[in-house]
């Protein structure tokens, strides 16, 4: 196109081609088509029978001069000029709305076309809109969404409030294809970690495997083939800074660094720090893992709401079951209600248990009390005889 006359079309067609980033060749099938649809619009309101024919539109790029060709159906040798007269103004005016929405859709494929190799890396955006629980983000070309499911738990996003993305997947649409992002993929975390590590982007460290619960916490397992680069140093930081700068993109979710190890009872150790002095057993069959843990690591390791295990099992693909001392927490149930048994009894005990001192003190005091009362009594019965019998050795 550079050595185009400088005519009126095709100066306009350049410049609409330098615009939008097109090519003239597709801008120009735009409009041939838009003008094959005028035409059979017009020639069913004059009666004739469209479905019978084929057509054909030659544009002159020079000049924007239309020709229009039609022929029956698989006959092409009887191709003939089908144009009719002032047909340029007329088609003009009907395919107006065409050609702007085929180069809208032109434009869009060839957006679409620039994300679809940008799948599965990083995209800055700014929240544009909500619908509903989906979110509008604008990408600058062009729009994208963030459904329900890919958003951050509990994470509050505000309008115009810039962001980092994962571009999850272009998928078509009722309303054509559209751009997809997720901030809760663990995916998301990796690329995170790959763009705050220089030592993942030249392949010095590796990111094996990641296990992820957006909003609350993440798990990753880093190896090395390299010999003296340390890869959880390396991810973490000095003073663990780029484990914080990954940390505060999402919302200061906790992210746990683990070293990679082809020993799967390794792994699992590593992975449910900081729990220490851990025994796990393998049953490669079942693909069960039972730990044993200490009574003062048992929740460390098993984690709030089972959480720490959750990822582990994530990580590992394995079935995680831990036990203390021994004992798994069904035995510690069944141990719970046999003490309560135990306690009903020891209160039956109770009710039965024999007299304290204090009680017998108290008793014996009360009869001697009663004792000495009824020998008072006694003595004042004697004495009331005797006065009796002086009385009557008076008479």
């Amino acid at each position: 196109m550079n050595n185009t006359p400088r005519t009126e079309f095709a100066q306009a067609l350049k410049a609409i081609a330098q615009e939008r980033g097109l090519d003239p060749d597709v801008i120009l099938d735009t409009i041939k088509q838009a003008i094959i649809a005028a035409y059979k619009r017009d020639a069913v309101e004059r009666g004739e029978d469209v479905e019978a024919f084929e057509y054909d539109a030659v544009i002159e790029p020079i000049n924007g001069e239309t020709r229009i060709f039609a022929w029956p159906l698989e006959k092409p040798e009887e191709r003939k000029d089908v144009t009719p007269p002032g047909f340029g103004r007329i088609a003009a005016q009907t395919a107006k709305q065409v050609i702007h929405q085929k180069i809208r859709e032109a434009e869009k494929g060839a957006i679409m076309e620039e994300f679809q190799e940008k799948v599965g890396s990083l995209v800055s955006g700014l929240i544009l809109r909500f619908d509903g629980s989906n979110v509008r983000v604008d990408l600058g070309r062009t729009e994208a969404i963030m459904l329900a499911e890919d958003r951050i738990p509990n994470e509050r996003l505000n309008l115009n409030q810039r962001l980092t993305f994962l571009i999850k997947a272009i998928n078509e649409t009722p309303r054509g294809k559209e751009i997809f992002l997720s901030r809760s993929a663990p995916d998301f975390v990796a690329k995170l970690f790959a763009r705050e590590v220089p030592e993942i982007g030249s392949n010095a460290v590796e990111i094996r495997a990641i296990a992820r619960e957006a909003g609350i916490r993440t798990k990753v397992a880093v190896f090395s083939a390299q010999s003296g680069v340390d890869p959880v140093g390396s991810c973490v930081g000095q003073k663990g800074v780029r484990v914080q700068a990954v940390t505060n993109e999402i919302g200061g979710e906790r992210v746990d660094v683990i070293p990679w190890s082809e020993e799967t009872s390794e792994l699992i150790k590593s992975s449910l720090s900081p729990a220490e002095d851990l025994t796990v057993k393998i049953n490669e069959d079942l693909k069960l893992a039972t730990v044993t843990a200490p009574e003062d690591q048992l929740s460390m390791a098993i984690g709030k709401d089972g959480q720490n295990v959750r990822l582990t099992a994530k990580l590992t693909g394995y079935r995680i079951e831990v036990e203390g001392n021994g004992e798994t927490s069904e035995v510690k149930g069944e141990g719970e209600a046999a003490s309560g048994e135990a306690s009903d009894e020891l209160k039956e005990v109770e009710v039965e248990k024999p007299e304290t001192k204090l009680e017998k003190a108290e008793k014996k005091e009360e009869v001697t009390e009663d004792t000495g009362s009824e020998q008072k009594s006694e003595e004042v019965e004697v004495k009331a005889d005797n006065g009796e019998q002086k009385s009557d050795s008076e008479k």
